[in-house]
């Protein structure tokens, strides 16, 4: 779900660093001291994730673990999620660093999509079916960040649409394979440490 430099248009990219800037702000005063290992643990897995590309036509795909990074994290997603797109823009230069205010609103919004369907059909499961929840949850992030992209693209550039088409059909099945490994990874961590999916 990175967006590369030099495609978006000027007030899509002031407009992603504005609402980059507030989610910062809001993730960075939610995350309490004793949050810092497991933010920073999940933070090196998203920016592990998405290094392998999977190339589609004009674009490419690769696994975001949004919504499980939204499940463990709630708005302490953001600011992880904004150092891991700053390392990867500096390191590899994957997405960029103009880019980064839209990327990290983007992936942080469907992040907290994620947490938000999670933490609304947790309590009308058994603890047994928690994993109905994550593979929701897991799903919606990557059909929510999947939106904004395609949103991100139109408005920057009409002629982009076809483009946008594409990448919301290739992260069909994409959404599919997250919300199974967040089911699995959710099922895990509440036999394990239940604290962090609770």
């Amino acid at each position: 779900m990175h967006i590369s430099e030099g495609v978006l248009s000027v007030p899509v990219i002031a407009a992603g660093w504005a609402l980059a800037a507030g989610g910062l702000a809001a993730g960075l005063k939610r995350t309490r001291t004793e949050k810092l290992p497991e933010t920073a643990l999940v933070s090196a897995a998203l920016f592990l994730a998405s290094l392998v590309h999977v190339p589609l036509g004009p674009s490419s795909i690769h696994l975001t673990l949004l919504g499980l990074a939204g499940v463990l994290l709630g708005w302490s997603a953001v600011p992880a999620l904004f150092i891991a797109l700053l390392l990867q823009g500096l390191l590899f230069q994957f997405g960029g660093l103009l880019s980064l205010g839209v990327n990290t609103t983007v992936m942080g919004t469907a992040a907290l999509t994620g947490c938000g369907v999670y933490r609304a059909m947790t309590p009308a499961l058994r603890p047994n079916l928690r994993f109905l929840s994550a593979f929701t949850a897991g799903f919606a992030a990557v059909i929510a960040g999947t939106v904004l992209v395609c949103a991100a693209l139109f408005f920057s550039d009409m002629e982009l649409e076809a483009t946008a088409a594409l990448l919301f059909a290739a992260n069909l099945p994409l959404a599919v394979v997250e919300g199974v490994m967040s089911a699995f990874i959710v099922a895990f961590l509440s036999k394990t440490v239940p604290r962090y999916v609770s």
